[in-house]
Formats: structure tokens, sequence, C-alpha cells
């Protein structure tokens, strides 16, 4: 069976035009000349350090031409993209990595949801390459809230972090991490017009979320790194936890967030957390007994 060919992407080149403009002449080693009026770099100057003609290139940002890998990824580094940036790219090009061996979703959650219960007093969730919640442990549950209290097709991570009243309000100082999350999930997701669930994800967040639809608009893209945040859930004292991420090895495409207690007393603090519903469960069951 032949795989299809790549059809030409209007987004790609939305893509390539947005960082195109943001570069300056400098950081490719040119000299930026005073009658300049094009923001960023020009067209024919991205085409020269492509190697490519420029009624091609100019093709390209138009979404009128399709391109090979190799050239794809001359250009992203003309554009001096970074490894998240040259992925997103090959994506909107519709060079999509193969399917890990996992299977179904399903028989993923069940290879890993062990692992994730392994952590007693770390939050962990297992999200696929659309940031779709997967599976979950106790202590993710108790400091965020259980995503099963949350219809199937807005169990996203995404929508979690805008669109959740709890998240926001536990989370301290959101908004970098939800930017992040954003960054990242452009540069592991397929583009929206060919992709179905991504483009259900935008739009649920443009229906719950309309203030934030300039993020949704944006075209940059960044790997989820590593931080420390500061949580505060209703009837505890504050903790600082650290975020962690890893891709599991039956689905390169899926990744697992570990949110760690960076000391002892954020570990205890975290573990009474994680008790107080089973606590609270089992002082009903006394009551009900002594009634």
């Amino acid at each position: 069976m032949s795989t299809p060919t790549p059809g030409p992407s209007e987004e790609l080149g939305a893509f390539l035009r947005a960082h195109r403009e943001l570069l300056k002449p400098a950081d490719v080693g040119l000299t930026a000349t005073p009658r300049r009026r094009t923001p960023g770099l020009r067209r024919e100057e991205v085409a020269s350090l492509s190697g490519v003609g420029l009624a091609w290139y100019t093709w390209l940002e138009q979404g009128r031409v399709t391109a090979s890998r190799q050239v794809l990824t001359s250009v992203a580094r003309a554009l001096r993209l970074d490894a998240a940036g040259l992925r997103h790219a090959m994506r909107l090009a519709g060079y999509h990595e193969p399917a890990g061996p996992g299977g179904a979703p399903e028989g993923l959650a069940a290879t890993v949801r062990p692992v994730l219960d392994s952590w007693p007093a770390s939050p962990a969730v297992l999200l696929d390459r659309h940031f779709d919640l997967l599976a979950w442990n106790t202590p993710w549950s108790a400091l965020w809230g259980s995503p099963e209290s949350v219809p199937a097709d807005r169990r996203n991570l995404m929508w979690l972090m805008v669109a959740d009243p709890r998240l926001r309000t536990v989370l301290h100082d959101w908004e970098p991490l939800a930017m992040n999350i954003f960054q990242h999930f452009r540069a592991q997701a397929g583009p929206a017009l060919s992709d179905p669930r991504t483009g259900e994800v935008y739009a649920r967040l443009e229906e719950d979320a309309p203030e934030l639809r300039h993020w949704w608009g944006c075209h940059s893209v960044a790997e989820l790194t590593a931080r420390t945040v500061t949580v505060r859930p209703a009837g505890s004292a504050p903790m600082t936890l650290s975020l962690s991420s890893f891709h599991p090895v039956d689905d390169p495409s899926a990744l697992i967030l570990l949110f760690t207690p960076t000391t002892e007393e954020d570990r205890t603090r975290m573990l009474a957390l994680t008790e107080r519903p089973l606590r609270a469960v089992e002082g009903q069951g006394g009551e009900r007994a002594a009634g």
C-alpha cells in the first residue's frame, strides 16, 4: 500500500511566515538597511538561506506547493526553528511519525496506570498526543479534581488549564504553565484542518474560554519544560511541586506528567490531601454503622 503524498498546507505557510517576520537580519548574519520595510526577513532572504527559489518559497508560504522533508528541514534551519518548531512544521506538512506499538488508548492506559499508582504522593497523568487524559492516579484527582467529573469531550489538559475553575484556583501563577502547555500542544498535535480531534479541542476552547482567543491564533511552539509550581488546595497549606514529563516507550507520542513534592514537608501535605477523601468515606461508613 502506497503512502499518500502530503498536500499543500495553508497552516504551514502561515506558520513559516509568522516565524520569518519574527527574525531580524542580524539573527542570520545579514545587515539591515535603513530602507527596509518588511518586518523580519524578506522572502528572498529565506529562500537564499534555504537554497530554494524565491517563487517556490513564496508559493510555500501561500500554501500552493508541497515540500519534501529535506527541503522543509532546510527552510526550518534558515528560520532558526528549534526541535519543537521543526516537528510542528513537519506535522503541518503532513509528515507524521508512525503510530506507536501500544495499540488502542485503552491498552496504553492499562499498561501505564500501575506506574502512575506507584507514586502515592505525586500527582501524575497520562496524555495522548492531543493531550486528552487517558489515565491518572489518586493524588492527581485529590489535587486537581477527578477528571471523571469532566465531560469526555472536554477531558483534555488544555481545556482544564483554562476552563476548569478548580485548577486555576489551586495553581498559583497558572498562566506561564498554561501557555507552555499550549505551545507544546501545537508542536505535538496535528493541524486542525486535517485532524478532527485537534479541531474539536480548539472548538471547545473557543466555546468555553473565548477571552483567550488570541492564544489559539498564536503560531509559537515549544517543548514542555521542567519547572517548579506552587499549589494551594482548599484547606491545605501551600505546596511546591516539581513538574517533569516523559514519553512511555509503548507510544512515544503519548506523554506522562509528574508533579513531585520538592520537600518532605510538601510530600507529607500531599499525602494528607490524598488521604482526605478516603478518611471522609471511612467516617461516613462509621456513622452509618452506628445508626
